[in-house]
């Protein structure tokens, strides 16, 4: 007794005490520290009788508790012993024991055995069919399952909600469903909590509204309305379902409901992105547990609301609730989005003082959290330390190595991962592959792409999509075509790759077949191909595409607009830009602050400045692009004290310049003639935030100093450069020799232009001119002989001209537009007013007329007198052209802005906003 006693204290599982009793006054030896296993077997001495004083039901109460012990452990050879020793007793036609036995046999593993004594049985009830039934769906063996459920002589409401509930746990949730739908058609019960608990489940699995609100019908009919039980499981079926609304209905009906209901209703918030409501729920709950404050903290992580999360993490702290590893996930994974490291380290500190250990979940929280951060021996000193990993904690390590190390140290890593015998996944695979990036690693590419045929990878959409883009990466486009080809299936990201890596190769005309070809297609596919033709330079096919796109009523995203409003940018349209920016504006995407720079870039290329400036004021919380694109603005618009100005704003604000910053307020200093203000920028761009000249800076000071006349300043500074001057640096020269008719400067910068290789006929022309304006005509014709010999030819001028919707384009003495004898007559008509009242003496009758003179006089007879005329021209403005365009201004009283290749000119009342400096 005494041994029997030191056994029962031995066990920690007060179910196994059940056993012990079994075993009073048996003279069977007892070791030291016996294990429960062995506990059991010492009962079972086949010699000796413990039974013979027993009667029928004592005996039967034995067995029933040894059963049940015996099923606590999963003992199989116990279970056998038991079986054995049930058959010695003859007991074994006892219709109760025999369903214990099943049920042992079938919680112990072994449903084998459990058939067999299923079909020995010659007395059977509804129990042992449905026992067996639950063994069989337990083992996952449906079939046998469904048959032994159609061969039941009677049913009972246990064996329809057993085999429910067997779908369910099997992933069979639409037959779940369907046989509750069979239950009350071919059944004569009415089904019971559990029943109704199981198949809203099911409905919640699939997403089946219909059905939910058909469930959740049924339950009020029958009375369940009101029980708890129900009320969460028509809560969570409807959020799961997406019917927030109807979730809600019941929630708010219910007196006092659940702290699952609660819970719920916040998930179901902040899953349809109310993260509002959500807070209000979570505000407005009576209590809160844990589940609680993880849901609504993991909910502010999800939605990009990080700084949030974190500080209803402090919230937790400061009411006591103890996290747990999926609230340390949760901020974690926050910490990682907003690259705050030092927060993520305070809490790592905070985890290593409460926690006795580091779970794989928090551990990849860390790992992760680290790694994005881009402190790659934490998060490696992190992983070694991990006691347990799983795939996503390689994952996290490699996918940071693959940020901020080195190419090298992926392929380690991926190595011990083979060693270590991990399971690959999909998402690990693809991060390997997206490493390979070049020529130089287009073998490595190979041997991955091998290695995913061999273990079988290939057939994974992900792991194929991966692979067609690594190749593309690599630049051979010919072998993405083949991965492509080669995948078993393809879905939409497969295609828009295709379209990519065509567009990155320059084949506009196989990115379209592709795109042409798609089975379907999302705004990502659409906005690849529009990238496709802005990025080579087929702006008119763009956005025609984009019209398409309209037509086919794809919802266009900040993408799509920032690209179109891009190009429209590009082509100078103000028009079709503007009414890109109205479509903005009209689906919410126009305080975006990317769509809002592009529609700056827009309206400053387009001459309209104010507009711009609107347009920036617009925007709440402006980043460096859009102080960069506002000032650039202004710059190519020839206004320098505005763009000084804007510059000195953004500083007051904090905003900190960077090198393109600087180009805008050079440029706008050389458009406006600010030599001084110049010099002091250039100097304190170094001296005041440590950014060093590059050539775009330096040509916009060369294109100063040669304005200002200063083109010894300018020869020297070129002279001075830590690297060799290029093209821009010499054509700026030239283009000042051009100005103050320095010939000899000239012919030195177009010597250096000549030994660069450079074939750009500007610098011709600007040679012939500068030859021109000192006299040298025989200088003059040696340079277009030279030009001639060598094939270089001057690209035709074009301006062009918004008018009804359309672009109406002309060339220097235009003679294909309908209404070409109007203009000739307007532009006639007010060349020789400017004759009779200002003098105006033509430079050169056999020039004829120059394209902007043609597109100013259809605008003077196709716009109305209040609206500015806006001209574009590929190519700088002549000084004839230049003088007339002021002189039109004065006698037309009109405003017209001119853009060519170099600024605007915005002239009024005779005068150019240029100063007569270009």
């Amino acid at each position: 007794m005494e041994c029997c006693t030191k056994v029962a204290l031995y066990t920690r599982l007060s179910k196994t005490r059940f056993i012990l009793r079994l075993f009073h006054g048996l003279p069977h030896q007892v070791h030291h520290n016996p294990t429960q296993e062995q506990v059991l077997h010492g009962k079972f001495n086949l010699g000796y009788d413990p039974f013979a004083q027993l009667s029928y039901m004592e005996l039967s109460q034995k067995f029933f508790e040894a059963m049940k012990a015996c099923t606590f452990l999963g003992s199989t050879s116990i279970a056998s012993k038991l079986h054995a020793q049930l058959i010695s007793t003859g007991l074994c036609s006892s219709v109760f024991l025999q369903n214990h036995l099943l049920h042992m046999y079938s919680k112990c593993g072994l449903i084998n055995e459990a058939l067999q004594v299923f079909f020995n049985s010659k007395q059977r009830n509804v129990i042992t069919w449905n026992t067996i039934l639950n063994g069989l769906l337990d083992s996952g063996r449906v079939r046998e399952a469904e048959k032994m459920f159609d061969e039941m002589p009677i049913r009972d409401p246990v064996s329809w909600a057993t085999m429910m509930s067997g779908y369910f746990r099997n992933g069979q949730a639409v037959d779940t469903v369907k046989l509750f739908v069979s239950m009350f058609r071919d059944s004569d019960y009415v089904p019971d909590l559990f029943c109704f608990s199981c198949a809203m489940k099911a409905c919640s699995s699939v997403g089946y509204v219909r059905i939910a609100l058909q469930l959740h019908g049924l339950s009020e009919k029958y009375g369940f309305g009101n029980n708890k039980t129900i009320q969460n499981s028509v809560i969570d079926m409807y959020i799961k379902c997406g019917a927030i609304f109807a979730a809600e209905q019941v929630f708010l009906r219910i007196e006092k409901p659940s702290l699952f209901s609660w819970n719920s209703m916040i998930y179901g918030y902040s899953k349809l992105h109310k993260m509002g409501r959500a807070l209000d729920t979570f505000t407005q709950m009576p209590e809160r547990d844990s589940v609680s404050w993880n849901t609504i903290i993991s909910a502010f992580s999800q939605h990009g609301l990080h700084t949030q999360s974190l500080g209803t993490f402090v919230e937790m702290w400061i009411q006591d609730c103890q996290p747990n590893s999926m609230t340390y996930a949760s901020v974690l994974s926050a910490c990682a989005n907003i690259y705050d490291f030092q927060w993520g380290k305070h809490l790592h500190a905070r985890i290593v003082r409460i926690e006795p250990f580091l779970d794989v979940l928090v551990g990849n929280g860390l790992v992760d959290m680290y790694a994005k951060c881009g402190l790659i021996e934490a998060s490696k000193k992190v992983f070694n330390s991990l006691t347990e990993r799983n795939v996503v904690t390689w994952t996290s390590l490699i996918s940071g190595i693959a940020q901020f190390g080195s190419q090298e140290e992926v392929y380690d890593i991926f190595h011990r991962m083979r060693e270590d015998c991990v399971i690959m996944d999909d998402f690990i695979l693809a991060t390997i592959l997206g490493v390979c990036e070049g020529e130089k690693n287009i073998s490595i590419g190979e041997q991955l792409h091998g290695f995913t045929v061999k273990t079988g990878m290939n057939s994974s959409v992900p792991v194929g999509n991966a692979t067609l883009t690594m190749y593309a990466k690599c630049g051979d486009v010919e072998k993405a075509s083949v991965a492509f080809e080669t995948m078993a299936a393809q879905d939409v990201i497969s295609w828009t790759a295709m379209i990519t890596s065509f567009t990155h190769n320059g084949n506009v005309e196989r990115a379209r077949d592709y795109f042409d070809r798609m089975p379907e297609r999302n705004v990502i596919s659409w906005n690849a191909m529009l990238g496709a033709y802005f990025q080579n330079g087929f702006w008119e096919e763009g956005l025609k595409l984009y019209i398409l796109m309209l037509r086919q009523e794809v919802w266009p995203d900040w993408i799509t607009f920032v690209t179109t409003i891009s190009a429209c940018s590009e082509l100078a349209i103000s028009k079709l830009g503007t009414q890109i920016v109205s479509q903005a504006v009209k689906v919410g995407l126009a305080s975006d602050v990317s769509v809002a720079n592009s529609a700056i870039t827009l309206y400053s290329r387009c001459g309209r400045i104010e507009e711009a400036q609107k347009i920036f004021d617009s925007i709440q919380e402006k980043n460096l692009i859009s102080w960069n694109s506002i000032m650039g603005g202004y710059a190519q618009n020839g206004e320098g004290r505005k763009v000084i100005e804007v510059f000195q704003n953004m500083l007051m604000v904090g905003c900190k310049p960077d090198h393109i910053s600087y180009v805008a307020i050079l440029s706008g200093c050389s458009h406006s003639g600010l030599v001084k203000e110049a010099k002091h920028y250039f100097n304190s761009m170094t001296i005041d935030f440590g950014i060093s000249a590059t050539l775009e800076h330096l040509v916009c000071m060369v294109d100063l100093f040669g304005r200002a006349g200063l083109l010894k300043p300018a020869l020297d500074l070129i002279y001075q450069m830590p690297f060799k001057p290029n093209v821009a640096i010499w054509s700026a020269l030239l283009s000042a020799c051009r100005i103050h008719h320095d010939t000899e400067m000239a012919e030195l910068a177009m010597k250096n232009l000549l030994e660069l290789n450079t074939e750009n006929f500007e610098s011709y022309i600007l040679l012939a001119n500068v030859y021109s304006s000192s006299g040298r005509l025989e200088c003059v014709s040696d340079v277009r002989q030279v030009m001639r010999e060598k094939g270089v030819q001057k690209d035709p001028g074009c301006s062009w001209i918004e008018v009804s919707n359309r672009v109406h384009v002309f060339t220097v003495n235009d003679t294909n537009h309908p209404q070409m004898k109007d203009i000739y007559k307007a532009l006639e008509d007010i060349v020789k007013k400017i004759k009779d009242d200002y003098g105006y003496v033509q430079a050169s009758s056999s020039d004829g007329y120059h394209s902007e003179k043609l597109a100013i006089a259809f605008g003077l007879i196709s716009l109305p007198d209040w609206m500015p005329i806006y001209v574009m021209k590929n190519l700088r403005v002549c000084n004839d052209c230049h003088q007339v365009m002021k002189l039109i201004s004065l006698v037309a009283t009109r405003k017209l802005v001119v853009r060519d290749g170099h600024r605007f000119h915005h002239l009024q009342n005779g005068s150019c906003s240029c100063g007569d400096y270009w």
